[in-house]
């Protein structure tokens, strides 16, 4: 796992540590159960039920693991709800130059851990996060993508 520093703000903190908190009690609790209850069945080397708990206990402790690292490896950053410009936990609207239908698409800046709901990520060190960084409502804006330089016009920040 990298030891990189993960900007996050507090109430990402927070909501970590009791995702860290629930997984280390009642997760591992109720694993523990099922895979008690699954070896019961008797031969493991066709018991699905067991095979799957194994697995979906790998995926618990990966995510403590990466859930360590975050809290272990934090900068709390705050937002200045007045600053009118993108920032880390920023929502951005923006629309690509030469889109048809001028839809906006949102992105929240940040870290994956403090993504929103039907929201895409843009991480503030990607192309295009670094590009929007301290722009304002109707900066236009060019990143370097795979498939080639990409303008967008910043329609709305929240």
């Amino acid at each position: 796992m990298s030891d990189s520093v993960h900007r996050i703000t507090r109430e990402t903190l927070e909501k970590l540590k009791a995702e860290h908190d629930h997984l280390t009690t009642v997760g591992r609790t109720e694993i523990a159960r099922v895979i008690e209850a699954a070896r019961a069945l008797g031969d493991l080397s066709e018991n699905g039920d067991y095979h799957a708990a194994k697995d979906e206990q790998g995926k618990m402790e990966s995510r403590i693991r990466q859930i360590d690292q975050v809290i272990r490896n934090h900068e709390i950053v705050e937002r200045d709800e007045n600053a009118g410009v993108v920032q880390h936990a920023s929502i951005v609207s923006v629309v690509y130059d030469g889109d048809a239908d001028g839809d906006a698409q949102e992105f929240f800046i940040g870290s994956i851990e403090e993504r929103t709901e039907g929201v895409a990520v843009a991480s503030p060190s990607s192309p295009l996060g670094e590009a929007l960084l301290g722009r304002g409502v109707g900066d236009t804006v060019e990143y370097e993508a795979p498939s080639g330089t990409l303008r967008v016009r910043i329609a709305g920040i929240r």
